[in-house]
């Protein structure tokens, strides 16, 4: 018996039950409707998306992390294929720990593009993980966390930026 067809089988069928996981990283603070499109774009590409809170020991965080990390959870309670967690360290560290292969980030304009290029491509570089790219709508080009986190500080309503808002400013 030819031994070599059932170790391409067994090749196979490995690679036919591997899941196409992938991390999307932040501090996501806070998390807001643009990171919520680019994550409902992905999931038609991917089994399994991991959003990836990171922890930076030098950044001073407005929403506190075990808020942020419900947060997220309230807005995909029901998508199966999202799981949150945080991290420390680098991003792909993160990612081989877990078993993601690709890296997912959003992009509002050409200068996030410039930005992210550059560190997919070190990224790359030191880990052969890939970077996928998705841009948000139009309608949420303006939308950044630093901007709505001032808002908030000067007592204005977030709830048009952030889904389910009540969630994280209790």
């Amino acid at each position: 018996m030819d031994t070599s067809y059932l170790v391409s089988l067994n090749i196979l069928s490995n690679f036919i039950s591997m899941k196409n996981v992938a991390v999307f990283p932040g501090s996501f603070d806070p998390f807001t409707k643009g990171h919520e499109c680019i994550i409902k774009k992905a999931l038609c590409l991917f089994d399994e998306i991991i959003i990836g809170i990171g922890q930076n020991t030098t950044k001073k965080y407005y929403f506190d992390i075990t808020v942020r990390q419900q947060h997220i959870k309230s807005i995909f309670r029901d998508e199966k294929k999202v799981k949150v967690l945080e991290f420390n360290g680098l991003t792909v560290e993160f990612c081989k720990s877990i078993g993601a292969k690709f890296i997912v980030r959003g992009l509002r304009d050409s200068k996030d593009f410039g930005y992210e290029r550059s560190i997919a491509q070190m990224n790359h570089e030191i880990s052969g993980i890939e970077s996928v790219f998705f841009m948000t709508v139009p309608e949420y080009t303006a939308i950044n966390s630093t901007i709505v986190r001032e808002i908030h500080k000067s007592g204005g309503s977030i709830e048009i930026f952030v889904t389910n808002s009540a969630q994280l400013v209790k």
